[in-house]
Formats: C-alpha cells, sequence, structure tokens
C-alpha cells in the first residue's frame, strides 16, 4: 500500500488492527440509507463487545446495526430515531441496553462540533424537556439555551459513494446524510465506497469529504438497496 494509497482489499482487513472492545464508534447512515453494510457486517465478524454505538438509527432487526444487537455486541446507543428495531426495544425494556436519545439536529450538531474541535454549544432545543435534564442551561437574549457536548469516536464507519485512492469522497443525494460529520468525529475513519478512482481523478469542486477526514477506503460495488419503508398508492376508483 502506497503513501497516499488508503484501499483496504476487504472490510475485514480495514477493521483487523483498529477494534477492540469497549470502543465508541459512529456509523453513518439515516434508516438503511447510506449505511456502511460491508464494514457493520466485518465489525460483527470481530467478535468485539461493550460498545458504544453514534448513530442516527440502531439498523432494523438483522440488517445494518441490528446484527449487532443480535449479537449482543452494542452496550450503549446515542442515537435520534430506533423505531424500525423490535429487538432494540426488547434489549432497552429488560435493561440490556443503555440509550442516550438526542433530538436528530443536536445529534448532528454534536457530531460536527467533535470534528471542528468545538468542546459544546448551546441549543435552544430540548429546553423544560427531559433532554435537558443535568444539562447547564443559560438565558441569552431572553431565550433560554441547553449546553450539548461534543462527540467523538474512536472509529467512524462511514459510505459514501465514490472515493479515490486518497480518501476523497462524494456522496449520493440523501446518502450523504451523518455520514460527513461522522467521518470527522472519529480519530480513525473507515469508508465503505461503491466505486474507487485514482487520486486526481474526482474533480476538486466535486468532493464533498476531502481524504483528510479518510484514513482507510475499502469497496463495495454491490451494496444492498433495501428500502425500509415501502408505500403505495391505491387504485383509483
Amino acid at each position: 500500500m502506497g503513501s497516499r494509497n488508503k484501499c483496504f482489499q476487504s472490510a475485514a482487513m480495514a477493521l483487523a488492527d483498529i477494534t477492540s472492545d469497549g470502543q465508541t464508534l459512529a456509523v453513518g447512515g439515516f434508516g438503511l440509507c447510506g449505511i456502511p453494510e460491508q464494514l457493520i457486517d466485518a465489525l460483527r465478524d470481530t467478535g468485539v463487545k461493550d460498545l458504544t454505538v453514534i448513530s442516527n438509527n440502531a439498523g432494523v432487526d438483522g440488517f445494518g446495526l441490528g446484527q449487532l444487537l443480535a449479537t449482543g455486541q452494542i452496550r450503549k446507543m446515542i442515537s435520534s430515531y430506533v423505531g424500525e428495531n423490535k429487538e432494540f426495544e426488547r434489549q432497552y425494556l429488560a435493561g440490556e441496553l443503555e440509550l442516550e436519545f438526542n433530538p436528530q439536529g443536536t445529534l448532528a450538531e454534536r457530531l460536527r462540533a467533535g470534528g471542528a474541535g468545538i468542546p459544546a454549544f448551546f441549543t435552544a432545543t430540548g429546553y423544560g424537556t427531559v433532554v435537558a435534564d443535568g444539562k447547564e442551561t443559560r438565558e441569552f437574549n431572553g431565550r433560554h439555551y441547553v449546553m450539548e457536548t461534543a462527540l467523538r469516536a474512536d472509529v467512524a464507519l462511514v459510505k459514501a459513494w465514490k472515493g479515490d485512492t486518497a480518501g476523497n469522497l462524494v456522496f449520493r443525494k440523501t446518502a450523504r446524510n451523518f455520514n460527513p460529520v461522522c467521518a470527522m468525529a472519529g480519530s480513525v475513519c473507515v469508508a465503505e465506497v461503491e466505486e474507487i478512482v485514482e487520486a486526481g481523478a474526482i474533480d476538486p469542486d466535486q468532493v464533498h469529504l476531502p481524504g483528510i477526514h479518510v484514513d482507510r477506503i475499502v469497496l463495495n460495488a454491490n451494496p444492498q438497496r433495501r428500502i425500509e419503508q415501502r408505500t403505495v398508492r391505491g387504485g383509483v376508483a
């Protein structure tokens, strides 16, 4: 592997020496859109446990992060929406899984702040609710705000559409979602992409996430494209 070539032959090889019990991971995706499915599979196969996972969702039963819940590898989730996963519900109600709920925008900003080196920020979201319990509050210009702390992760796992060998990434439409902020919040970032091109092949103006934030890259040319909720219109009378 050259000095600028960040490509690994497999997801398993990319994770082999950077994962361990008790780590905090930031995992990109929104529902099943833009999730690093191959990296999640490889993480499951490592057998690491007692993980804290920062992710908007917790996958669904049997897919995405739902696999890590099924194997009991996740100790705590820091999330925004977890309503599609029955195993999550069971573990949480049984006291087997810790949960730190965040309003969705707050979760995104906590990750962004972690990547930007900002230790904390104030937001009006959640003031006067259980979200603010135990947190510092302050008044600015007559409005009350809650202090939220930044999120950092030992390892970030993200999904992009295209990447070059230097780790520069391009995301596709809404599959971008939480992936860039997760990547920036991780001490080590591994990206799963559908296409790898040579360094310089991507127009700099088209780069969504610079390679400085990406340490390793793996190819998944044929990802599953599951639909989380399918809604169809009934016939016209």
